[in-house]
């Protein structure tokens, strides 16, 4: 049976969703990879915010951490760019990278939720050590939301915008828990 870890770059596949006009169904999700065969590890690694008294992204944190998901992550830095603008900053690629490297040696596939062309060295470097390699993102969209080296890098592209029926709700849906809240 095939031994199978999801790493999903919450930030990325957030704003993937949104472009489509969707919210995805965590538990959805979870459950598809969990019938196609062993699902090792479930993973969602996203920047919180940690000096506001409420985040809005905290009830699908602890949703997800309590079903099946682990939830990696770390809080937002603040900095004020060259030209005084406030900027926000919670880049998770190295948590991930450093996990599905770690992983790649206890399953044989990962399923990446990403666009970010930064991918594309730890695809290969997962692939030479045999793992499979399927990429989530879309090109249904005008740009395209996943980077065109990342899609020719991964053994399987998989568009968000044709697991809809499997995977997603019609934004703003209140059924089970969605990334309707700001990632």
């Amino acid at each position: 049976m095939k031994r199978t870890a999801i790493f999903i770059d919450g930030a990325n596949i957030y704003n993937t969703a949104k472009i489509l006009g969707v919210d995805i169904d965590y538990k959805r999700l979870h459950q598809y990879f969990a019938d196609a065969g062993v699902l090792v590890r479930a993973l969602y690694y996203t920047a919180v915010s940690e000096d506001q008294e409420y985040c809005s992204i905290r009830p699908l944190l602890d949703w997800l951490d309590y079903n099946g998901f682990v939830v990696v992550s770390k809080p937002m830095k603040e900095f004020t760019d060259a030209a005084g603008r406030r900027k926000v900053k919670g880049n998770m690629d190295i948590e991930i990278a450093v996990d599905a490297m770690e992983l790649s040696g206890h399953v044989d596939h990962i399923v990446l939720f990403s666009g970010d062309g930064d991918f594309r060295s730890l695809v290969a470097a997962v692939q030479r050590r045999g793992v499979r390699v399927t990429v989530v993102s879309t090109i249904a969209s005008q740009p395209a939301v996943i980077a065109d080296e990342l899609r020719r890098q991964a053994d399987c592209f998989v568009d968000l915008a044709d697991m809809r029926a499997q995977w997603c709700r019609p934004a703003g849906e209140r059924s089970g828990r969605t990334v309707s809240q700001a990632a």
